[in-house]
């Protein structure tokens, strides 16, 4: 992470081919962004299409996991694309992982569902879901490569800033597209078949997106590593098994990518699924609040990759993470407070006593959570409970259950017996239009966006600049799909999986406060700034 004075750098002849290449590989990775997000956003349809019934949670939580799926072979396809990029190009090889891409989402559209064809139903998503991992784990590395590699080095955190906001606007299309399909047609016809809908139209993204990338040069940068006879003949024994390229590798995930994963992911996806299992806001109005808090926050994506032209890009970086590291919780909370008043003043007065029987055995809990059909009586009582957002406390009382809700004592296990008595003392099912602040929902969303714009505007210039060209391409996809596919993608699993073992539903937020406050204090004190980097080198 040497510093050195400005090299004169192959750049395009025109400001307007500056434009066309960002135009085209922002382009094509929102596109692949949008095929990623729009399963996220349907994950609570995936639970209950592609798993079997029986336990509500266990395929909530499946279908997370499936979501999450898609990330374990993102660092691999870092790995296989990434050489690929650095040793015939970046161009060719984020073709392809665009065409990988794009298939494995037409396909998800036509797949059979549970009732059809039984397990082989999510083992094939689950398959899909992977490859679309190993497409974007190759995607990012090369589009922002490429961008930065056409890029003036006083403009490069502007021109890159671009291509953070990809990741915000296919979440932003896919939202859109879900929520036209759903209102022009009825919630039975959208659960039964107008799902597939988002998924097959990527085939017409899929092909405008490849259309335009054909028609781009090589990066300049590479085609000089090239002439010059500097490429890397093994990029990734280069990457990772040179102890200076490692070690710029783990910093460059635990001093900056890690934590910004975890703002990214769960400011934005963890928000909507809050918003509609947690609050129980309807899925119109939340993704309404989210479409109006990302339309206003995404400007701030390219706001805080122009300003780090100016004054750096570490310490905007590190000052994203420590602001999500203080406000995310509180922010939920308000999420809370404004979106349904009633469950929020239900709970500061109500907390449900699970005592005694199978509750004892504690450490079967999670084990129970991915069975099909839940067997304990203390799961069971769990699940329902977090399902609507109910405090319960676990006591490890005698061999008999029994449920404490409202000063009623309840013997064993009976759903009837126990939905009534929380309909006794008040429990609100949905959250209330009539008492919903809107304004305050959208102004609290675009506090996580905001937060999210500042550790995630400049990283792309950032990652770019720490890298030397010949496994520069291996060196920012292998850092940015470890830290933001393993330990951000799953943020959203890890926060419902703590929620519905806990029985507090801001529980699962302390994975995101804890990566981002270790984030925040290992860049500080170990990441140097990258701005006047020479990325020729």
């Amino acid at each position: 992470m040497t510093t050195s004075t400005y090299h004169d750098e192959a750049l395009p002849a025109s400001t307007a081919e500056i434009r066309k290449v960002v135009l085209a590989a922002a382009l094509g990775t929102v596109f692949e962004w949008y095929d990623f997000f729009v399963y996220g956003s349907l994950a609570v349809i995936f639970g209950a299409m592609f798993f079997p019934k029986g336990n509500e949670t266990a395929a909530l939580l499946a279908a997370l996991a499936t979501f999450g799926a898609g990330f374990v072979l993102r660092p691999f396809g870092a790995i296989f694309f990434g050489r690929l990029g650095d040793m015939i190009g970046r161009k060719y090889t984020f073709l392809v992982t665009m065409l990988v891409m794009g298939l494995s989402t037409a396909v998800i559209g036509f797949l059979p569902t549970f009732e059809t064809i039984g397990w082989f139903a999510p083992a094939i998503l689950v398959s899909l879901r992977l490859l679309q991992g190993l497409a974007v784990g190759g995607e990012y590395g090369g589009a922002v490569t490429y961008v930065a590699e056409h890029s003036a080095p006083d403009r490069r955190g502007l021109t890159t800033s671009w291509m953070q906001i990809t990741a915000t606007l296919g979440l932003f299309l896919s939202i859109v597209v879900i929520l036209i399909c759903r209102q022009s047609m009825s919630a039975e016809a959208f659960t039964n078949w107008g799902w597939r809908v988002p998924f097959v139209l990527s085939v017409l993204l899929l092909v405008l997106s490849l259309y335009i990338r054909l028609k781009l040069e090589e990066s300049p940068v590479f085609k000089r590593m090239k002439q010059e006879g500097r490429a890397s003949k093994n990029p990734i024994k280069d990457t990772l098994g040179n102890a200076a390229s490692l070690k710029i590798v783990m910093l460059s995930i635990f001093g900056a990518v890690a934590g910004q994963g975890v703002v990214w992911y769960t400011g934005h996806f963890y928000s909507l699924y809050f918003m509609t299992s947690t609050l129980k806001i309807d899925y119109q109005s939340a993704y309404t609040y989210l479409t109006i808090a990302l339309l206003l926050g995404s400007p701030f994506f390219v706001f805080f990759g122009w300003l780090s032209d100016r004054i750096g890009r570490k310490w905007i970086m590190m000052t994203g993470m420590l602001g999500a590291a203080f406000l995310f919780i509180p922010i939920f909370q308000g999420l809370t407070y404004y979106g349904n008043p009633a469950l929020y003043e239900f709970r500061a007065k109500n907390t449900v006593i699970i005592d005694g029987g199978d509750c004892r055995e504690d450490q079967t809990f999670i084990g129970q959570l991915f069975q099909p059909k839940a067997t304990k009586d203390c799961t069971r009582a769990k699940a329902l409970l977090s399902s609507y957002a109910v405090p319960y406390e676990t006591r490890a009382g005698g061999k008999e259950l029994n449920l404490i809700i409202g000063g009623q004592t309840l013997k064993g296990y009976d759903e009837n017996t126990v939905r009534a008595a929380l309909d006794k003392i008040g429990l609100p099912k949905a959250a209330d239009p009539g008492r919903i602040n809107g304004p305050m929902i959208v102004l609290l969303l675009l506090s996580l966006v905001f937060l999210a714009t500042m550790v995630y505007g400049p990283i792309g210039a950032f990652l770019v600049e720490l890298f030397p060209t010949k496994v520069r391409y291996s060196g920012v996809s292998v850092a940015m799909q470890i830290g933001n596919g393993w330990i951000g993608g799953f943020a959203p699993f890890f926060a419902t999986m703590l929620v519905v073992s806990s029985g507090n539903i801001f529980a699962g937020l302390l994975y995101t406060v804890a990566v981002a406050a270790i984030t925040f204090v290992i860049g500080s004190l170990l990441i140097h700034d990258t701005r006047q980097n020479d990325i020729n080198q």
